[in-house]
């Protein structure tokens, strides 16, 4: 098993809390709602919603993908720090034994935020994974982050 690393760094004018809210605390809230094309639901099938739960993503119908199931390791609220890791589902397909995703928010001097994203590929046996699958995936990622941004801005009470 391998283990392949890529890290991205997105700013935003929305600041650390809300958007850490919306797209951790609150995702099973706005995501579905505002990418019915691509994310039919979010639920916690185990525990509460913290550490050691394990949370379903159920994609659109047409979608590349059908479920995934994450466990949250790590989720805090005062550093605006988050790490899942995805444990089942058809994105690690026979490739991946599974993916680490850190994920931490920072505030800016202009009230926005600066975010990081690390994510940790698992490879099943001597698999390669190339670059170019790696930043699709990451661009879809940061293109629903992009709508849930739009959204937070149109709508500043919202998470707030």
């Amino acid at each position: 098993m391998g283990v392949i690393t890529y890290t991205e760094e997105y700013t935003s004018p929305i600041s650390q809390a809300r958007l850490f809210k919306a797209l951790v605390i609150n995702d099973h809230i706005p995501i579905p709602k505002l990418l019915p094309q691509a994310v039919k639901s979010i639920e916690i099938i185990q525990g509460d919603g913290r550490a050691r739960s394990i949370t379903q993503i159920t994609f659109a119908e047409g979608s590349q993908f059908s479920t995934v199931k994450n466990r949250i390791d790590e989720l805090n609220e005062k550093t605006y720090s988050y790490k899942y890791t995805v444990i089942e589902g058809d994105a690690l397909a026979d490739k991946l034994e599974l993916m680490v995703h850190e994920v931490q928010f920072e505030a800016t001097a202009e009230g926005g935020s600066k975010n990081k994203m690390t994510t940790k590929y698992h490879t099943k046996g001597d698999t390669v994974i190339k670059e170019e699958e790696i930043k699709a995936g990451n661009e879809k990622v940061l293109g629903m982050y992009k709508v849930v941004e739009g959204y937070l801005l149109q709508n500043p009470d919202a998470c707030a």
